[in-house]
């Protein structure tokens, strides 16, 4: 009987297994918690930092500059998401983290860790080269509940100060992806304080393994730059420093740099970005 219901289902697993699946990819600056902010202080951006994580249904997230309280406060408003990270000064939390937020509801956590991107990556609030801060890598493998598919999705946050740190940083996060990835599909996403021009950037797509969403989505939308200062810089000077990379296993239908105020008030220092992939 276990045998017949396996060669009547058996064609039903193979055609979930083929699947394409839709995925809605965010990368998010937030900007940390800092008193000096005034009115765009964290208090005032909360709820709107988690609003338009929900409003453009997001499946998986990639975060930065996330202290603990923050990190508390999007997980009250973002219940149907769960958080993967720890604190980059002490493996716990103390400092930024860099969180994965993905949806409960459409995937299940296979695997899961995190890096320090230094010298000694295992090594909790390690600071690497010339750095200015801690920084850390965050990654699972992911397995989409109806198709079974998996996906490896790996966030960072580059240091805005060492241009070694900088370099060496992205060597060894694209190291360690293929290490851990384990042949998966991925999905890159983080704040590389670098421009499209940068070393960093003809590192990370130069291979012509991993491609920038912006590039090659079939429609893009909003701003040229990502960093505004809370709208101190002006619109034709804005770094674009936030990005989301994936290999050829996706196709990305549209990317859009999202506007930088929702309901009249920043969203952060940062605009979000937004990617809506298709796993073939």
């Amino acid at each position: 009987m276990k045998k017949f219901l396996y060669i009547l289902l058996f064609p039903l697993m193979i055609a979930c297994t083929n699947m394409p699946v839709d995925l809605n990819v965010m990368t998010f600056n937030i900007r940390y918690d800092n008193p000096e902010d005034s009115l765009n202080n964290w208090q005032y951006r909360k709820d709107i930092a988690a609003k338009v994580i929900m409003m453009n249904d997001i499946d998986i997230l990639g975060t930065q500059e996330v202290l603990v309280n923050q990190l508390n406060d999007l997980k009250a408003r973002l219940t149907d998401y769960q958080a993967i990270g720890v604190g980059r000064e002490d493996g716990k939390e103390k400092g930024e983290y860099s969180a994965i937020f993905y949806k409960k509801s459409r995937f299940e956590e296979v695997e899961s860790g995190w890096f320090w991107l230094s010298e000694t990556p295992e090594v909790a609030g390690s600071k690497g080269w010339d750095g200015a801060c801690e920084r850390i890598a965050t990654w699972a493998i992911l397995k989409e509940k109806e198709s079974k598919k998996k996906v490896f999705f790996i966030n960072t946050h580059l240091d805005h100060v060492g241009k070694v740190a900088r370099q060496e940083g992205v060597t060894l996060l694209l190291n360690r992806t293929k290490e851990l990835s384990k042949g998966l599909p991925v999905i890159i996403t983080g704040d590389f304080n670098s421009q499209p021009d940068s070393e960093v950037f003809k590192h990370i797509t130069e291979s012509g393994e991993f491609m920038d969403s912006r590039l090659i989505a079939l429609e893009v939308s909003g701003s040229s730059g990502t960093f505004h200062a809370f709208g101190k810089i002006p619109a034709e000077k804005r770094d674009f420093i936030d990005y989301i990379f994936f290999t050829n296993e996706f196709i990305v239908n549209s990317y859009e740099v999202l506007p930088e105020k929702l309901d009249n008030t920043y969203i952060s220092d940062h605009m979000p970005v937004m990617a809506k992939l298709l796993l073939k």
